[in-house]
């Protein structure tokens, strides 16, 4: 198991959750695919939750967005979360992501004169974990010592 966490991120949490629940239980090829199909608005990403007035779109989706500053800081944190757990041993073709989440980040003022207005801010976590749960087998090059 491997994870990242991306803190403070320029976000909004609403999109985040939306991202977060289409992004679970994805095998890694495929979500780094559709992360960049959503930044080329070739595939919208359906929202479930928070979709109050929001325009159908073509296909099974019934409503949704391309969020695409959303979804170009989350592929930062999944691109994270894919090389910790290549550093741990993990093989790529074998990984899924079984968390994330968004959370609500500290209230912040934007600079300036701008009347009051709050900062999106959000934290967003992914969990990756490989199907099989073995990590690959390292290769040593030690000699076998004889007694």
């Amino acid at each position: 198991m491997a994870r990242a966490v991306g803190l403070n991120l320029p976000i909004s949490r609403k999109k985040a959750i939306e991202v977060a629940n289409f992004l679970k239980g994805k095998e890694i090829k495929r979500v780094k695919r559709e992360l960049d199909w959503i930044l080329e608005k070739k595939m919208p990403v359906p929202y479930k939750k928070f979709y109050k007035s929001i325009p159908h779109r073509r296909g099974k989706i019934a409503t949704g967005r391309y969020p695409v500053k959303t979804v170009h800081e989350i592929k930062k944190v999944v691109y994270a979360a894919v090389s910790n757990a290549l550093e741990k041993g993990f093989d790529e073709k074998d990984l899924i992501i079984i968390h994330a989440s968004a959370q609500k980040g500290p209230t912040s003022w934007h600079y300036g004169r701008h009347r009051g207005r709050k900062r999106k801010i959000a934290h967003f976590e992914v969990v990756i974990e490989s199907k099989t749960g073995k990590k690959k087998e390292e290769k040593t090059n030690k000699k076998e010592v004889k007694k």
